[in-house]
């Protein structure tokens, strides 16, 4: 047996051993490649640490690679997910923290991409594309449970008011005279019952009333559907009285016109003719006067329209005067 040549096929064997773990630890040709892909948080990441699994609707997919504070705003954390190439990321896919069972251990689920949705890109050169984020289970009951708690010492505080020694002293106040009320209403029982029995007795009346007039009412509308004819007439009637009025408003305001018109012409009249009219007036009254005269001196001497007047004789002492030379 040749021992060199064993020994030579052993470290042959176990070299080859060694190359195959060191190349299957490294993938070998199964190794898989991974896809970088950015999320940036606003809730706290408390139970999460590198290399947690990312995971889709269940399926391991990746895991976390970075977890750092964005320096910028330090409310915000950033994540670097490693996820492996061909995992069907897109534009509507969402990042939730989870804690998977009772231990806490925090890992990160995506969610959602429908089908016809477009693949997530990357927004510019050397950027890394960004998964949206969604709010996890714990903060959105971290955010009710907020609010709850807010409404219920606002209630508090209101129900602290509400039973203050004032309203409570009035509240009893209250429950004292609705005692008093009850009281009275029990002590008045029978005029109280009375009291309905005449109301229903005077519904029924009425009742009975109403069947009653229902003819009534009928001819009422049938004399009113016969006066609709005459009440129409007596709109047109009214329509031309009102045109009427309206011509008269007009001949009225024509007849004013015309009075001014006969004030301004009688004023005139009063100014330029009245005077010539009073002089002539004058004038024959004068003639009026003469003429008078002339027919009592006529009647007393009716010779003198032929012959003139005679001479009157001289009185006594009184000389004819001469006659002048010719």
């Amino acid at each position: 047996m040749n021992y060199a040549l064993v020994g030579a096929f052993v470290l042959l064997l176990g070299a080859a051993l060694i190359a195959g773990a060191l190349w299957l630890a490294a993938g070998g040709a199964l190794q898989k490649k991974y896809d970088i892909y950015l999320a940036v948080e606003k809730e706290s990441v408390a139970g999460l640490n590198l290399n947690a699994p990312v995971k889709y609707n269940g399926v391991d997919v990746g895991k976390v690679v970075f977890i750092q504070l964005d320096p910028h705003n330090p409310e915000l954390v950033r994540l670097l997910f490693a996820i492996e190439r061909g995992t069907p990321i897109k534009v509507d896919t969402e990042a939730v923290l989870k804690t998977q069972g009772l231990t806490g251990i925090a890992y990160v689920e995506l969610a959602g991409g429908t089908r016809d949705a477009a693949p997530l890109r990357a927004a510019g050169p050397g950027q890394y594309p960004e998964i949206r984020t969604k709010a996890s289970l714990s903060a959105r009951l971290e955010n009710v449970l907020t609010t709850v708690l807010a409404k219920l010492d606002s209630t508090s505080n209101n129900l602290n008011a509400l039973l203050s020694d004032a309203n409570r002293q009035a509240f009893t106040s209250a429950l004292a005279d609705i005692a008093v009320l009850s009281r009275t209403l029990a002590q008045r029982k029978g005029t109280i019952d009375t009291g309905i029995a005449s109301a229903a007795r005077s519904f029924q009346n009425v009742e009975r009333l109403s069947v009653q007039l229902a003819p009534v009412v009928a001819q009422l509308e049938t004399a009113a559907a016969q006066l609709a004819p005459t009440l129409e007439r007596v709109g047109a009637g009214a329509d031309s009285v009102e045109k009427m009025g309206n011509e008269v408003k007009l001949a009225g305001a024509a007849a004013g016109q015309a009075a001014v018109s006969a004030g301004a012409e009688l004023q005139r009249f009063s100014v330029q003719t009245l005077p010539e009219l009073q002089r002539l007036l004058a004038e024959m009254n004068d003639l009026s006067i003469s003429l008078r005269r002339l027919s009592e001196q006529t009647e007393r001497n009716p010779a003198g329209l032929l012959f003139g007047r005679a001479a009157v004789p001289n009185g006594p002492g009184e000389t004819t005067p001469a006659a002048p030379a010719r």
